[in-house]
């Protein structure tokens, strides 16, 4: 059997602290540059333009962050695939990551001076389309070098900086002191935060020989993951999508209902302050999610009921329709996003088919993160202006997530059998494929009789040190 190189074979060796907070640092960034222009400044300039197109701002805002969605779902998964095959001295992933945010950062600038909706919508498409080039990179960085056991850690702090990104683009775009300030603003950071990454981290190289030989008949072939052949991905895909939906919808027009719905004085303001709640339960939630669900072996208990949560937050906002409401549903929604953004990540990166297509395969995963973007629009558009306003929003929202929670118990276990050898640019079992972890009775190899593993090294403790191999 081939061995596979250092940047095909599955991680072993746990990563430490300095590794872990760059690259969170790094996607925490490339969040700023997104959510900056999503909370704040696309809907300060939709109210600016709309005037003048015979749109509402709330149609304009639609279909112009729609439009960016759908630039985004295929452009996540074409640089992962991309990256896969670089064979660059700098690695696979680190000319993306710099590629990508140096023209995220550009693309800000250029939304900065414009002065219409059709400037918006060109900005806004390049904004989204260079930015996946870096956070396609940043994500596959994890299963390239995080082992499986320590993944929802480290899930756990690209989630805790995925927020923080959230919060610090939003407050960016509302202190900076205007529309083109928070573009400029959020620009520098992007820039600034992918440094200590790319400055203090060799990345893995891919040999020539290790890289697949060119045909676009496999190249584009490849973007189709069969939900047949691989059934617990597909699940976990459809899972991410609905729970990623509902929270689009919630999010999308929180400006306008601060300011229509519940007449709040200084709706940018509450936008923050509600960004700010949430961020404060996310960050008490997300990395202990992940180290809870490494230590256990176990991903789906916990996006189950993060999912269960945030549908009765998403639902109390259908029916409490005040400030304090929107406080407690901003701290629950919190609270259940941070454990699902750890465990559902490395859910995801349990059930990935190959190691020699973890960009691609991720990037197609991602797609369940950009496509919720595009079908938000679609949905919360008529529902606002016709069919029963921001009460019936919330409720289909929560009955959309509560589904995506319902369906992760689909997502049955791995299909590759426990024991096997994986074969070149394939990944080990999630579960049974690390050594300390061979007392589960699924893992037993067929026709040999299981026998509890014995104490103090048994299933609950398997996790301690002096129970590592």
């Amino acid at each position: 059997m081939k061995v596979a190189s250092a940047a095909l074979a599955e991680p072993v060796e746990r990563v430490g602290r300095g590794w872990t907070a760059s690259l969170a640092l790094a996607n925490g960034a490339i969040w700023v540059g997104w959510y900056g222009p999503l909370q704040i400044l696309l809907a300060m300039q939709a109210e600016d333009f709309a005037p003048g197109t015979g749109m509402s701002k709330e149609t304009l805002l639609a279909w112009v962050t729609g439009v960016g969605a759908a630039v985004s779902l295929v452009a996540n998964p074409v640089w992962g695939a991309l990256s896969d095959r670089t064979t660059s001295r700098l690695g696979r992933r680190t000319p993306w990551i710099v590629a990508g945010v140096v023209g995220g950062a550009l693309s800000l600038l250029l939304l900065a001076g414009a002065g219409g909706l059709w400037a918006m919508v060109v900005g806004w498409c390049l904004v989204q389309l260079t930015l996946n080039a870096g956070f396609a990179a940043v994500t596959a960085a994890v299963p390239d070098r995080v082992p499986r056991l320590q993944r929802g850690a480290v899930g756990g702090w690209l989630g805790a900086a995925q927020i923080l990104g959230v919060v610090g683009g939003t407050g960016l775009a509302t202190v900076a002191g205007g529309v083109g300030a928070g573009y400029v603003a959020c620009a520098v950071f992007v820039v600034a935060g992918v440094l200590p990454y790319v400055l203090t981290f060799p990345d893995l190289r891919l040999t020539v020989g290790d890289r697949p030989q060119w045909s676009w008949r496999d190249f584009l072939t490849g973007f189709w993951l069969s939900p047949r052949r691989y059934p617990d991905l597909g699940w976990a895909w459809l899972t991410r999508f609905l729970i990623n939906l509902s929270n689009a919808l919630v999010l999308l027009y929180l400006l306008y209902y601060l300011r229509d719905r519940l007449h709040h004085e200084d709706p940018e303001a509450g936008v923050l302050i509600l960004t700010a709640v949430n961020g404060v339960t996310l960050l008490a939630t997300v990395v202990g999610g992940g180290v809870w669900s490494d230590r256990i072996g176990r991903r789906k208990p916990f996006v189950i009921w993060s999912g269960v949560l945030m549908a009765a937050a998403t639902a109390l906002l259908s029916s409490w329709h005040t400030w304090p409401g929107a406080i407690v549903a901003a701290a629950l929604l919190g609270v259940g996003f941070g454990v699902f953004t750890s465990v559902d990540f490395a859910l995801m990166t349990d059930v990935l088919p190959k190691a020699l297509d973890r960009g691609k395969d991720l990037g197609v995963i991602n797609v369940a993160n950009a496509l919720p973007q595009v079908a938000a629009p679609v949905l919360a558009a008529p529902i606002v202006t016709y069919l029963g306003g921001y009460r019936m929003l919330y409720l289909v929202a929560a009955g959309i997530g509560l589904a995506g929670a319902v369906l992760v118990g689909r997502i049955r276990g791995v299909s590759q059998s426990a024991g096997a050898e994986p074969q070149v640019g394939e990944a080990p079992d999630p579960v049974c494929g690390t050594a300390h972890r061979k007392g589960l009775r699924r893992c037993q190899p067929p026709g040999v009789p299981w026998k509890p593993p014995g104490r103090p090294c048994g299933r609950r403790v398997a996790s301690r040190r002096t129970c590592r191999p």
